[in-house]
C-alpha cells in the first residue's frame, strides 16, 4: 500500500467524541507528502485525569482550539479518495463517528487498515506486546514522542510503508 493518510486521535475524555487533538500523514507513492496537526476544542468539554497523563493536554491547552467541524475541513481535502490508516484503527475509526455523529456530519464511510492487525499478523509472538511503540521499533522507526497525535500518526505511516 503506497498511498494512504495515517491518521491519530488524542481524546479529552472515555466519550469517543472528545477527540482533543489530531494527526494526519498523508502517504502517496511511498512517500510522505503532507502533514497535519491540530489541537480540537473536545465535546464534550471536560478532561479525565487518566487521559491527561497519557497524552499531557488539558483544558488550558484546547480552551481557544477550533470545534471538529472546522479542524475536519482542514484535513478532508487533504485525505479525499484515500484509505485511512490506523494503530488499533478500532479507537480512531470510532472516534471519527462519533464526532461526526456529535455535530450531525455526513460521514462519509472512510476504509480503515489497521496496523495493529497488520503487526499480529506479520510479527506474531515474536513480539513482547503489539503497542505502537514496539511494533514502531520493529520496523526501525524511533518514536520519541508517543501519545502526540502526530509523532503517532507519523510512526502508525512507517509501520503501514513495512507491513500494508
Amino acid at each position: 500500500m503506497l498511498d494512504f493518510a495515517a491518521i491519530d486521535f488524542e481524546t479529552a475524555n472515555e466519550c469517543p467524541s472528545s477527540v482533543c487533538s489530531v494527526g494526519v500523514v498523508v502517504v502517496r507513492g511511498g512517500e510522505i507528502v503532507d502533514t497535519f496537526y491540530s489541537l480540537i476544542h473536545p465535546e464534550p468539554e471536560y478532561y479525565m485525569w487518566f487521559c491527561r497523563q497519557v497524552h499531557g493536554l488539558g483544558p488550558e491547552d484546547t480552551e481557544d482550539a477550533p470545534v471538529f467541524p472546522y479542524v475536519w475541513a482542514r484535513i478532508e481535502p487533504l485525505i479525499e479518495g484515500l484509505p485511512l490508516v490506523a494503530h488499533n484503527s478500532r479507537f480512531d475509526e470510532g472516534c471519527l463517528k462519533a464526532v461526526f455523529r456529535v455535530y450531525r456530519m455526513d460521514y462519509p464511510d472512510y476504509v480503515f487498515r489497521d496496523t495493529l492487525a497488520a503487526s499480529r499478523r506479520f510479527f506474531g509472538d515474536r513480539l513482547p506486546n503489539h503497542r505502537l511503540p514496539t511494533v514502531a521499533a520493529a520496523c526501525g522507526y524511533d518514536l520519541l514522542n508517543h501519545h502526540h497525535a502526530l509523532a503517532d500518526a507519523e510512526a502508525c505511516a512507517a509501520i503501514a510503508l513495512r507491513l500494508l
